[in-house]
């Protein structure tokens, strides 16, 4: 069954957007009667029953609502654009299914890409959340420079990846905490960047012997907190 996104709040009737209706009633060709699964994005399901069905209009009725339990830990994960917007997509498509809670691309030094629309990332963790039949929609930040990034994260656990870190993120990482992980361009951080976020309180940590890209090491940062939760 298909998984469609709704407004919270009234939990009898849930008028579908327009392109969530349009996808139920032009694409799925649902009907009247039909049963549907929802989620409002913040941990809880409904069954339901098309209520209405006209053109982009879909009202959902209600018949079983479930609310799940929220993971111990959320994990943050703020990465430097790619020169490539469809490799930054596909990170937020894959971290999504892993269960990230909020993605920041960061802008640094050494950033290819100083520019990044996050219209496509929405669209992206909302299709991959439905896919992937969670219940949690990850938030998605609009860009913002390393340094105005650090001065308001409040994380008891962060880290800095970066090469030649002394320390594993594997290893260090704890459990059922929420952590913030920054992940730099394909060029690094800079040393003034890495210094200024261990100035705040950022531990420099690396991901594994190999050099990753940019997509590749924030996916890694991911899996090893889920990893990590796990154990």
């Amino acid at each position: 069954m298909h998984l469609f996104l709704c407004p919270a709040g009234d939990d009898k009737l849930k008028p579908l957007n327009e392109e969530e209706s349009s996808h139920a009633l032009r694409v799925l060709r649902l009907r009247i009667g039909d049963p549907m699964l929802l989620t409002d994005g913040q941990g809880t399901y409904y069954e339901a029953v098309v209520e209405e069905a006209e053109k982009h209009n879909c009202v959902a009725r209600v018949t079983r609502k479930k609310e799940t339990e929220e993971r111990p830990f959320r994990i943050h994960i703020a990465v430097a654009p790619t020169k490539n917007s469809d490799r930054l997509e596909w990170f937020a498509e894959k971290a999504t299914e892993l269960g990230i809670a909020e993605i920041t691309p960061l802008i640094c030094q050494h950033s290819e890409r100083k520019v990044q629309k996050t219209d496509r990332l929405k669209k992206t963790v909302l299709s991959a959340m439905k896919q992937s039949m969670r219940c949690y929609l990850p938030t998605i930040h609009e860009p913002i420079g390393l340094s105005e990034f650090i001065k308001q994260q409040n994380f008891a656990y962060k880290f800095i990846a970066t090469q030649g870190a002394s320390d594993e993120l594997l290893k260090i990482a704890p459990q059922k905490c929420d952590v913030c992980v920054l992940i730099g361009p394909e060029g690094d951080f800079s040393e003034h960047e890495i210094n200024m976020a261990k100035e705040a309180g950022f531990i420099p940590v690396g991901l594994g012997p190999a050099r990753l890209r940019t997509e590749t090491a924030a996916l890694a940062a991911c899996h090893i907190i889920n990893l990590i939760n796990q154990a």
